[in-house]
């Protein structure tokens, strides 16, 4: 009988010293307390699965397929593994260069030359043209002033201009971009009677911009021009 003078239950002994030697236990294999609130050692934390690198919802690295070298500048660069390597050599030269600023530059730079040389414009041409170019523009708008003629030439669409080419030294980056565009242009005499011209044709040509790395302008200058 217990002192309330209730049956006495055996098992409560059983159980007691069953709770003594598993703490007991626990303080032998652990070497910490058990009665407290702690965090145990760093070396016995369970540890957290490794954070992965994909984004949610991306498929596995094994399962993308493998990307082709000419690929990484597509929207850029023709697909060619000269055109891929030869801009990967220019960005690793140069550290500020863009690709698709580049192209947009290109486009521009396209519409203000073409426009100028029409116009006879040699202010606007000098800054955009190698030296050699500018002379060469400049012969041609000379010999029309002579003639009393006068050109207009309209963009009406540049359909595509991606890089052919492009080719890193040490002193100057050269880019080859071919621009294919639809362009209405009008010749006149200096009767302002037509000469030729005044329909839309196509025109390709291959236009090539160059860089010296090293330069604070971040302009690019047009070196050659050839038709395609």
């Amino acid at each position: 009988m217990s002192p309330t003078g209730e049956p006495f239950d055996p098992s409560l002994v059983v159980f007691a010293a069953l709770a003594i030697f598993v703490v007991w236990k626990l303080r032998s294999v652990l070497g910490v307390r058990v009665d407290r609130e702690e965090a145990p050692p760093a070396e016995l934390r369970p540890r957290r699965a490794p954070i992965a690198a994909t984004l949610p919802g991306a498929a596995p690295t094994e399962d993308l397929p493998p990307v082709r070298h000419e690929d990484r500048w597509a929207g850029v660069a023709e697909k060619n593994a000269a055109a891929a390597e030869g801009l990967d050599a220019i960005a690793a030269a140069d550290s500020r260069f863009d690709g698709h600023a580049f192209l947009d530059g290109a486009r521009r730079a396209y519409e203000m030359i073409v426009s100028a040389f029409a116009a006879g414009d040699r202010d606007t041409l000098r800054p955009l043209l190698s030296k050699e170019v500018f002379d060469g523009f400049a012969g041609e708008i000379a010999r029309r002033e002579a003639a009393g003629e006068t050109v207009e030439t309209t963009i009406v669409a540049i359909d595509s201009a991606l890089v052919e080419s492009a080719r890193a030294a040490p002193r100057l980056n050269e880019i080859a971009v071919r621009f294919a565009a639809r362009l209405m242009t009008v010749r006149k005499d200096k009767a302002g009677e037509i000469i030729e011209g005044g329909n839309t044709v196509p025109a390709e040509e291959l236009w090539t911009f160059a860089r010296d790395p090293r330069a604070a302008d971040p302009n690019w200058k047009l070196t050659a021009t050839r038709p395609l």
